[in-house]
């Protein structure tokens, strides 16, 4: 897969433009030096690398709309980013953009109580909303394994998960509402701080539309209280498939656990050697993670309840903790996962395909198959809860051809998703990582319709170009999908 950057028929005069932006913002918020640049040529997925044409820092909505409206009258394309942790390579910079980076916008602006919900900066780090508010019985759900440095901004704009979102959804089902720089540089707010507003939902639409939509400067947060009793049960398994009939079952059972995630053996033996939890036994081909929550005597009947169902289908051992320290410590291999696989090779290749429960054993029987069939071993590491996979595909980018086959692979994982009546991503977006694959999900109207909505908000196609559509360039095999909304973008004067 190639990503190439859009080019404009005659380059900008960027000692110009740099110049504009250093009266509009200051220069200490306007990086334009090469080396310095350096640092924002990719996200979490460092495969990939582009360097921007300026990079901006603002501080506040003001300083951001400023930005924006310079890109707009130099008719230059802004690719907005934040902690820089997303894994679908939506904030990679594009050729003769401007990198707009909200990384100093981290201010907790306003804490609610009494309405159960915070007002934050889009620079704000996940973790520090429920820091914010668990002294007095409150706390943030939606927890990516990256939250002790990826962003709220980022979140909002990937829709992210996490362990805990089983039960109380993703960052859309907790973003009450946003103050938004749209791509012409006006400032407007959607949503508020009711849950059920009239209208349409352009808080719904915003979230996960990955910067094409326009960059949001505050975010109204929901936090919940914390539950009165919480569980977490590790049951061992011998095989996958036991693992993951034992979610289904759970399930049809009738109950919700807060998180459930699965590990397998080549994940439980990579964080064992960096996390050293002493949790989690190394010969098991699979451990089951759930945690419960709620009244004390809901949790203790549900626990015994899991426990009798990872017992029937063939657990070892069940370990339960409810001591706050104890359930973190269960937690902690499983937060560590992505990191430790970097100390097993050199090198891994993350999917993020969602398949339905019941197709939870077939999907990891396929990506079994593949790894066979392509040669690359497969640290399998997810929330089984939702049938949202993250298979870590392991390699080594030095050798010649590597990547190239790790990527090829990557897409037979998802179009195996996408079989199973599942999706291309739970939570990582489409980026640029995953654009190609839009048609194996999406029919050409389907792709038209989401195009019309996306000129309504950017005609000019400025804000995070080329990332989640396919387009004809970059995608050979998806550039007749791409032919009505084309289409559409170049007739939009007529609207």
């Amino acid at each position: 897969m190639v990503f190439a950057p859009s080019l404009s028929a005659t380059r900008p005069d960027w000692e110009a433009i740099a110049r504009e932006f250093v009266n509009a913002l200051g220069d200490r918020a306007v990086i334009r030096r090469k080396d310095e640049l350096l640092t924002y040529e990719c996200d979490g997925l460092t495969s990939y690398r582009h360097r921007p044409a300026l990079v901006v820092l603002p501080r506040t909505t003001e300083q951001v709309a400023a930005a924006v409206k310079l890109c707009n009258r130099f008719r230059v394309p802004f690719v907005a980013r934040g902690a820089g942790t997303g894994l679908s390579g939506g904030a990679l910079p594009i050729e003769d953009s401007v990198l707009i980076v909200t990384a100093l916008m981290k201010q907790i602006l306003k804490v609610d109580l009494d309405n159960q919900r915070v007002v934050v900066q889009p620079g704000v780090i996940n973790n520090w909303v429920t820091q914010a508010v668990s002294g007095v019985g409150f706390y943030y759900a939606p927890d990516p394994s990256s939250q002790i440095i990826c962003s709220i901004g980022g979140n909002v704009a990937e829709n992210s998960g996490g362990v805990h979102c089983l039960k109380y959804g993703v960052t859309t089902n907790h973003v009450l509402g946003l103050k938004l720089v749209l791509p012409d540089g006006e400032i407007v707010e959607v949503g508020s701080a009711v849950p059920e507003m009239p209208g349409y939902d352009l808080t719904g639409i915003f979230v996960g539309s990955e910067g094409t939509l326009g960059i949001a400067t505050e975010v109204t947060l929901r936090i919940l209280k914390t539950a009165d009793e919480i569980a977490v049960l590790l049951a061992d398994f011998t095989s996958m498939d036991a693992a993951a009939k034992s979610v289904a079952d759970i399930i049809a059972a009738k109950i919700i656990p807060g998180g459930m995630e699965i590990m397998d053996n080549l994940s439980i033996n990579a964080v064992e050697d960096v996390a050293k939890t002493n949790c989690y036994p190394r010969d098991a081909e699979a451990i089951l993670l759930v945690e419960l929550d709620g009244l004390a005597v809901e949790v203790e009947a549900n626990a015994d309840r899991v426990a009798q169902i990872c017992r029937e289908n063939g657990a070892r051992n069940i370990a339960i903790a409810t001591d706050p320290q104890e359930r973190l410590k269960l937690w902690k291999g499983r937060k560590s996962a992505f990191a430790a696989a970097g100390h097993v090779s050199p090198d891994y290749y993350v999917q993020d395909g969602v398949v339905p429960r019941g197709k939870l054993v077939w999907i990891l029987q396929e990506i079994a198959k593949l790894s066979e069939e392509y040669g690359y071993k497969v640290a399998n590491v997810f929330h089984a809860g939702d049938g949202n996979l993250h298979p870590l595909v392991l390699y080594d980018k030095s050798v010649p051809g590597q990547l190239e086959a790790v990527e090829e692979m990557g897409g037979e994982i998802l179009k195996r998703c996408v079989q199973a009546g599942g999706t291309i991503s739970g939570e990582h977006g489409i980026g640029a990582e995953k654009r190609c694959y839009m048609p194996d999900m999406f029919s050409a109207a389907d792709l038209e319709t989401m195009q019309w909505l996306r000129s309504a908000f950017d005609p000019l196609r400025l804000a995070n170009p080329d990332k989640v559509f396919p387009t004809p360039k970059t995608c050979g095999e998806a550039a007749n999908a791409q032919a009505p909304a084309q289409r559409l973008v170049e007739g939009v004067d007529r609207f």
